[in-house]
């Protein structure tokens, strides 16, 4: 089970400047509101507000602010054009390469002309993976391209630039990933990372990059193209949201301007794109919300290359205008994006079993493998995962006995807070390639380094954040209101943040004292009317404030898992324009009452027995009873319900009678574990690994811990029937090695967590352990016939 998130509530009070400045710019929203949430967001400069809500008072930023590279990009193309020459554009397979890809390939196709000057190539995800290769240069000088113009990637990728540059071809990177501290060779290298962290083109993604570097091809040759520059700005607004960056300073600015043009594709009197027009009408959306992005155009555009790995028709459904090629395109889409739900609710599944079998209390970074995962879903299932456990998620593809390269292949996704990037370029000699930012990545590595790498990450960020409760989850809501707050005004004032993401997340909303009616979840159904894996629970919400009950949906769960009483909630206001009406998206819930941590004695099972003070069979009992007797405190649940299952199996009582634990230093641990190794080396004689346990009075993994700092130490121990069997090195006036100081160091750091555990669980009511990790039994119900076991 995922720890349960901390909820935290924002109070702020903005300043009086900001609620006249919000009531200036934006008059019809609730101003107190609006300025209460622009002030816990950071957004306190009076010359930024009115740019921030309104983009007609923003001034974009010039293209050629990118200095000395955009110049020589446009130059470059400038040469190509009036040479005749052929440009390939090298995109990448997410929703921010692909519409990228489509930006370039109808802005520069308005000066090199489509398939016979200009061509593009998009990677396959499962045979390819993300950036250049050494193939798909190859194929596009075959094709007789002289210039590449790459889009979402290419910044890091120094060997395959080099190679390019051995083929003749002149490359210019439009990216915003990671830069590497040596410029590659290249002809222009685009990306905002360049930027001072404060400009504002400093957030931009891919696609947004690629719009810029068209932006300033039609400066420099305005009276060439036949489209207006606007017309591609619906395709950057997709790509924009469907990424995970911050959109402020440009990148809102393009965001809000492009959601106003793909309003047109919701509607057929001014539809322009016919495949995305098609997508909207599949999903249920109008265009008008970044929502319809990112619930509905992004995940379905996403899901072509997490099904069939290859993302070229995307392109053209984006792009083409033949009613009759984006209709088949879109229905392809929409049936792979159908697929998408189901796999990844049976990766959900799969994963969540085998979280079931970690012991999360010592898990800073989850890493997990499976040779039946697909590829192409892990990145959203280990997003899923790190915001629901609150820890950085790495997921791996297992290589099949047959593969020739025995490479794990996955993606990894942090919570807000830790930098993916950097903690995984910590332990880059583990891996094969990786790449990505501070909140998404994906790489490959050996399959013999995964126990090395999830060690290491571990210990890493352990180090970095002093324990496992620095990155408990949490749950933030912005505003308390009533259900009567529910509905268009307070709704039309949250918009105004509009468009949401990194730095403005969504405004969630506590209800508190609600109940809920009209509970029910079905099973949604696709295009041809099958029931998919996905579950939906719908419901009317209600408090005293309430005349009615205010509609609404919680995705991914049941309705058994709503409390029949009254409850906390945390949600989401939205407007649903299938329905037309407004709706809560419930995002949390607790009883308001929670009966979670019972505090009093009856609350426990007659067969759990508290001995920690007298040992006493309690009344009513067979006194013939033989007890299970628990003598050490458990360190982790996995203990706990090791001990409760045990009793469940046996039919035994279980007998709590440990003593409040006293903890020895760790080095005097160290030095004992060294002076058992030295004594079982001199006497030869084997030592079961229960009795070192036991000797020690310390837990598997820091038992495990000490037997790798003594190999580092030049100790050889062997596992054998009887025992483990240690050899001590030759005495030796040589320094300990720093690869031994930091073993040495890791089982400290493991005795002192186990003894944190071990001390929180001594201080936590039985009744409370027990309500947490009892086994599936009914409350206060012996495990079983227990008068009829033998002693």
């Amino acid at each position: 089970m995922p720890d349960s998130p901390q909820w935290q509530i924002q109070t702020s009070e903005p300043p009086d400047w900001c609620v006249q400045v919000v009531q200036r710019v934006a008059p019809t929203v609730q101003a107190n509101i609006v300025a209460s949430l622009l002030w816990q967001r950071g957004i306190r400069d009076p010359a930024t507000i009115p740019g921030f809500l309104n983009p007609d008072l923003y001034t974009p930023a010039s293209p050629f602010e990118f200095g000395i590279e955009m110049e020589r990009a446009v130059e470059r193309l400038q040469q190509a054009r009036s040479q005749g020459e052929m440009v390939g554009i090298w995109g990448d397979f997410d929703a921010d390469g692909v519409t990228a890809t489509a930006v370039l390939w109808e802005g520069l196709g308005q000066f090199f002309a489509p398939n016979t000057q200009l061509v593009y190539f998009i990677p396959n995800r499962f045979t390819e993976s993300h950036g250049l290769s050494h193939t798909g240069l190859d194929r596009l000088q075959a094709q007789g391209c002289r210039v590449i113009v790459t889009c979402d990637t290419g910044s890091t990728n120094v060997e395959e630039l080099a190679y390019a540059a051995s083929l003749g071809l002149d490359v210019i990177v439009t990216d915003h990933h990671t830069l590497l501290p040596d410029r590659p060779p290249v002809v222009a290298l685009i990306n905002p990372r360049s930027l001072p962290a404060d400009h504002p083109l400093a957030t931009l993604s891919g696609v947004a990059v690629a719009y810029k570097l068209v932006e300033a091809l039609y400066a420099a040759l305005p009276t060439v193209p036949q489209q207006p520059l606007t017309a591609l700005l619906d395709l950057v607004a997709i790509g924009l949201i469907a990424d995970l960056v911050e959109l402020k300073g440009d990148c809102r600015y393009l965001a809000q301007r492009g959601i106003q043009q793909l309003q047109k594709q919701g509607d057929r009197a001014t539809a322009t794109r016919p495949g995305v027009a098609k997508l909207l009408e599949y999903c249920k959306r109008t265009g008008d919300r970044p929502t319809d992005i990112s619930f509905g155009l992004g995940p379905r555009i996403n899901a072509v290359s997490r099904i069939q790995g290859d993302a070229h028709f995307c392109v053209e459904l984006l792009t083409s205008r033949d009613q009759q090629v984006c209709r088949r395109l879109a229905e392809a889409t929409e049936l792979a994006n159908t697929r998408r739900k189901a796999l990844q609710k049976d990766v959900v599944q799969q994963v969540t079993a085998k979280l079931n079998q970690l012991d999360l209390s010592t898990t800073s970074v989850i890493v997990l493998a499976d040779v039946q995962w697909p590829l192409g879903v892990l990145g959203l299932v280990a997003g899923q995962i790190a915001q629901e456990y609150g820890r950085p998620t790495l997921l791996l593809s297992l290589p099949l006995p047959d593969e020739p390269t025995p490479l794990a292949r996955g993606s990894a996704r942090s919570p807000n807070g830790i930098d993916l990037y950097e903690l995984l370029h910590t332990q880059a000699h583990l891996l094969h390639r990786f790449g990505g930012h501070p909140l998404a990545a994906g790489l490959s590595l050996p399959v013999e380094n995964i126990p090395l790498l999830t060690d290491a990450l571990n210990q890493h960020l352990r180090q970095l954040s002093g324990s496992i409760e620095a990155i408990a989850p949490t749950l933030q809501a912005d505003l308390t209101v009533t259900v009567s707050d529910l509905g268009k005004p307070l709704f039309q004032s949250l918009k105004a943040l509009e468009p949401c993401g990194m730095g403005n997340p969504v405004p969630r909303l506590l209800l508190q004292n609600v109940r809920f009616t009209n509970v029910w979840h079905r099973k949604l159904k696709d295009r041809q009317g099958h029931k998919i894996e996905y579950i939906k629970t719908e419901f009317k919400l209600w408090d005293d404030s309430a005349q009615h009950g205010f509609p609404g949906t919680w995705w991914g769960h049941y309705a058994n898992e709503i409390p029949s009483g009254p409850c906390d909630a945390i949600a989401e206001l939205d407007f649903n324009a299938h329905s037309r009406e407004y709706e809560v998206r419930l995002i949390a819930l607790r009883a308001q009452t929670p009966a979670f941590f019972p505090h009093t004695p009856s609350a426990l099972p007659d067969w759990l027995w508290d001995w920690r003070q007298t040992p006493t069979i309690p009344v009513g009992t067979e006194s013939t009873l033989t007890p299970i007797v628990m003598q050490q405190c458990p360190a982790t649940w996995v203990e706990w319900r090791t001990w409760l299952q045990r009793a469940e199996a046996t039919g035994r009582p279980l007998a709590i009678a440990y003593p409040p634990p006293t903890f020895p230093d760790p080095i005097a641990l160290w030095t004992q574990l060294v002076g058992l190794a030295k004594y079982l080396s001199r006497t030869q004689r084997p030592a079961p690994r229960q009795q070192l346990l036991d000797k020690l009075g310390i837990g598997d993994r820091p038992l495990q811990a000490g037997f790798q700092a003594l190999n580092s130490l030049g100790f050889r121990l062997t596992a054998t029937e009887a025992g483990i069997t240690i050899q001590a090195p030759t005495p030796s006036d040589t320094p300990i090695s720093e690869s031994a100081a930091i073993a040495i160091q890791r089982f400290l750091l493991l005795i002192k967590e186990e003894q944190f555990q071990r001390q929180y669980f001594a201080q936590l009511p039985l009744a409370a352990v027990y309500a947490i990790a009892q086994p599936r039994l009914p409350a206060n119900s012996p495990p079983n016939d227990c008068a009829n076991l033998p002693n």
